[in-house]
């Protein structure tokens, strides 16, 4: 069975989102990034993961993986951070009205990395205003994208 597709079910079955997954150590180690998934249009940002969150899901996929004979030796599951990484149209989508910083895998006007708000996204396209204007990204074109935190004092 397909690992990354084996583990969204899960989630996605527990209530929760699936944000990315990291295989290291020469897949040894399991990282899952999770979150809740946004209670509206207007509350993008979720509630936030809790380590009762982590928890659970965690043994829910430690009883998975064993069950399907998926061979690791240490599971993570954590929240994504404030600094979220974006990797879906649907996250784009989700996150519009927010700061966004990304890398591209080949130059627009001449940059890689731009850092905006993302004010929309329709047909794989990312609408992201920046200083001095607007500009127009492929999301395929997105090597990695990134919320930028907001600091309130």
């Amino acid at each position: 069975m397909e690992l990354q597709g084996l583990l969204e079910r899960t989630v996605d079955g527990l209530g929760y989102e699936l944000v990315s997954v990291e295989l290291s150590n020469r897949g040894r180690m399991l990282r899952i990034f999770i979150d809740k998934p946004a209670a509206g249009p207007q509350n993008a940002l979720a509630s936030g993961i809790t380590a009762d969150d982590c928890a659970r899901v965690s043994n829910q996929l430690a009883r998975v993986l064993e069950v399907e004979e998926f061979d690791y030796d240490r599971l993570e599951v954590s929240s994504p951070g404030l600094d979220r990484p974006l990797k879906k149209e649907a996250d784009f989508a989700r996150f519009a009205g927010e700061q966004a910083r990304l890398t591209l895998r080949v130059p627009v006007e001449g940059r890689r990395n731009f850092t905006g708000v993302m004010r929309a996204v329709a047909d794989g396209k990312l609408q992201l205003e920046i200083e001095g204007g607007m500009v127009t990204v492929d999301l395929a074109n997105i090597d990695k994208a990134r919320l930028v935190p907001k600091i309130e004092f």
